[in-house]
């Protein structure tokens, strides 16, 4: 298992919160970078030294881009996608609110694909929800499911399409879970097929902003 790990605080409001991320090692599969729900209308410098020692210590860095469930205008997120490779040289995207239907996928394509002709090596597709199972043909990572602890325990199925891939395909972020129970929270993505998730004591309206209490836990 490894943490996706969205960190939505300022680097100079919590900087002990990006050292702990960027100590994790290969424990992180990588961090979601959202200066201002993108990148912003101008480079942030502490952004730019959170993004620079994330890289030197070999965590991946993903710029955060808002789909808007398919309504942002293509010219828009491609801008992001400039903006976030120019400003933070970030190794992939993290594209949220992306629909989940198959009608959108043609649209997800051509936007997965000029963030590789941008230089993201890794791709990942914020749906929330199980999509369509075309969208695993052309992202890295799916993530199948965010909400809260409760939800996620009382509501989430698994469609049978999902066993046909790998787990490390799948990643599923959750919210509202207790301290004591984030090992819980490990092992119940484990056994619903995702590899990789994000378990938070945090709520609505962000929840991510401090890292997970698995980090603080297994910190060195």
């Amino acid at each position: 298992m490894t943490l996706l790990v969205p960190l939505y605080v300022h680097p100079a409001e919590d900087p002990e919160a990006w050292r702990l991320v960027a100590a994790a090692g290969d424990r992180v599969h990588g961090v979601v970078l959202n200066p201002a729900d993108g990148a912003g209308s101008a480079p942030d410098p502490a952004f730019v030294s959170a993004a620079r020692a994330l890289r030197e210590a070999g965590t991946r860095v993903l710029g955060y881009v808002d789909l808007d469930y398919g309504v942002r205008p293509e010219t828009a997120v491609t801008g992001d996608l400039d903006r976030h490779r120019e400003w933070y040289d970030v190794d992939g995207c993290f594209f949220d609110q992306v629909p989940a239907d198959r009608s959108a996928l043609p649209a997800c394509r051509r936007l997965v694909r000029a963030a590789r002709q941008r230089g993201c090596r890794t791709v990942v597709l914020n749906h929330g929800v199980h999509p369509a199972p075309g969208y695993t043909r052309i992202a890295d990572l799916l993530v199948t499911f965010e909400g809260p602890w409760p939800v996620y325990l009382s509501t989430f199925s698994r469609p049978r399409w999902t066993a046909r891939h790998p787990p490390e395909r799948f990643c599923h972020l959750v919210y509202e879970v207790p301290t004591a129970l984030a090992d819980v929270a490990a092992r119940a993505a484990g056994e619903r097929g995702a590899a990789v998730y994000c378990a938070v004591t945090g709520s609505l309206p962000n929840p991510w902003g401090a890292p997970p209490p698995a980090l603080y836990r297994e910190a060195p």
